[in-house]
C-alpha cells in the first residue's frame, strides 16, 4: 500500500508544469511531484539519454541495482519500457534479479559485479577497478557509478513511499 499516494488531476500548477515535462505518466513521477522542486531536479539529473555506455549496458546496471535493492516498481518499469529495446531475453531479465556475474559475459558480467559492489560497499576496491578499466573508459566509469547511485536514490524513493506497481507491470521472477 502506498504511504504517499501519487497526485491525481487536477494537479497543483507547479506540479502540473513539472509533470508535463516528464517522459511518461507513471505513479513514481506523480508521487515525487508532491515536491515539484525535487521532481525538477530529478528530471535534470536523469541519465536516460544517449550516454557513453550502450542502452543494454545502462539497463543491466539499472535492473540489477533496483533488483538488489528490492525496488520492484522501478525494475518493472524498466523491464516494460526498455528490456526489449535493449535486446534482453527472458533469461537476461531473470538474471538481473536471480543471476550472478557468471550468467553474463565479459563487459556485462563486469557491470553486474560493479553494481553489486557499489550497492553493498558504496565503493569499488582497487582490484575490481583495475579489472573494470580494461572494459570501460574513464567517462564510462563515471557514468556507471552515477547510474548506480541515481537508481539507488530512485529505489529508496519507491520503497519508502510504497509506490504501487503500474497496471500489468512485470513482477520479479520467482526464486
Amino acid at each position: 500500500m502506498a504511504r504517499l499516494a501519487p497526485l491525481t488531476q487536477p494537479y497543483p500548477p507547479e506540479a502540473a508544469a513539472e509533470l508535463a515535462q516528464m517522459p511518461a505518466d507513471i505513479a513514481l513521477f506523480r508521487t515525487v511531484a508532491h515536491n515539484p522542486r525535487v521532481l525538477s531536479r530529478w528530471r535534470g539529473g536523469g541519465l536516460l539519454d544517449k550516454g557513453s555506455i550502450t542502452l543494454r549496458q545502462r539497463e543491466i546496471l539499472i535492473l540489477r541495482t533496483t533488483a538488489m535493492l528490492g525496488a520492484e516498481y522501478e525494475w518493472s518499469v524498466h523491464v516494460a519500457f526498455f528490456a526489449a529495446k535493449a535486446g534482453f531475453t527472458a533469461a537476461d531479465v531473470r538474471a538481473t534479479v536471480r543471476g550472478t556475474a557468471a550468467d553474463w559475459k565479459d563487459d556485462e558480467a563486469m557491470l553486474i559485479r560493479l553494481a553489486g559492489t557499489l550497492v553493498h560497499a558504496a565503493t569499488i576496491d582497487d582490484a575490481l577497478w583495475q579489472e573494470a578499466v580494461a572494459y570501460f573508459s574513464p567517462a564510462q566509469m563515471i557514468e556507471i557509478i552515477a547510474l548506480v547511485g541515481f537508481y539507488h536514490m530512485v529505489s529508496f524513493t519507491v520503497n519508502a513511499t510504497g509506490v504501487a506497481l503500474e497496471p500489468g507491470a512485470p513482477r520479479f521472477p520467482a526464486a
